[in-house]
């Protein structure tokens, strides 16, 4: 079967976001709500485990902050979490989070050889909006046929909604597209939803499993700084392209 279409993942994918963006906006909506919340890095790492901002402030008070007491906690987190999610907005608006090495590269040779592009992630359409918009331009928002993001399934990552819902909107089958993650949830999710993963690990991800993976690289790479292979077949390709990945896609993975 033909390699016709690419799925994307986004934060920590196409962006070291997590780190740059979502943790920074967090403290800092927590410092204008006047609560004395500060999430570490370390801290960060593990609560990154929890898919979704919402269930991710209610996992720390949970574990870490069990003394916190409010007679709202659901409106209350989801607060929080509006506040969070534009001030995020506001950090990608002043270029706080460029995308990662090979990313605009391989969009650009993606649509000039006519694969099908779309994006499949658990964070909020404002977030993926501001990244697109800010790193590539309004108009490559476009270039995607489906973004599939936030609640617009029931279950988030580890669950295969979301890829499963965008693999419907596309009226494409599982085995005709490649998608692209950083961590365990992802690749767990895009399996369960029959498709073949190319994986590219961050600082977050490095140490996580990856069962399933067709590659796990360090990144998309470029012309002039080659992707190191962590996990997957040997190749005589340095950077992510068109053909490599119709190279990938034809294996047993």
């Amino acid at each position: 079967m033909a390699l016709e279409a690419l799925i994307f993942d986004v934060d920590g994918t196409l962006a070291n976001t997590e780190r740059d963006g979502h943790l920074v906006a967090f403290n800092i909506a927590f410092k204008e709500l006047g609560l004395d919340w500060v999430w570490s890095n370390e801290l960060y790492h593990e609560l990154l485990n929890v898919t979704g901002g919402q269930l991710r402030i209610k996992y720390y008070l949970s574990k870490y902050n069990t003394s916190f007491q409010h007679d709202d906690l659901d409106n209350f987190v989801a607060s929080i979490h509006k506040l969070k999610t534009s001030i995020y907005v506001r950090l990608m608006d002043e270029g706080a989070v460029p995308l990662r090495p090979g990313v605009e590269r391989l969009f650009n040779e993606a649509r000039a050889s006519g694969l099908r592009l779309a994006i499949a992630t658990t964070t909020t359409p404002a977030n993926v909006d501001a990244l697109i918009a800010n790193t590539l331009g309004k108009e490559a928002l476009d270039w995607f046929e489906v973004i599939g993001a936030g609640d617009v399934v029931p279950k988030l990552k580890p669950a295969g909604d979301i890829y499963t819902y965008v693999l419907d909107k596309m009226n494409i089958d599982a085995d005709k597209c490649l998608a692209f993650e950083d961590s365990q949830n992802g690749i767990i999710s895009a399996t369960q939803a029959g498709l073949k993963t190319l994986i590219t690990v961050n600082e977050y991800t490095n140490t996580h499993e990856f069962k399933g993976a067709c590659v796990v690289l360090n990144n998309l790479g470029e012309p002039t700084k080659a992707f190191e292979v962590i996990k997957g077949q040997a190749t005589e390709a340095k950077f992510v392209d068109v053909a490599y990945l119709q190279e990938l896609h034809a294996q047993h993975c």
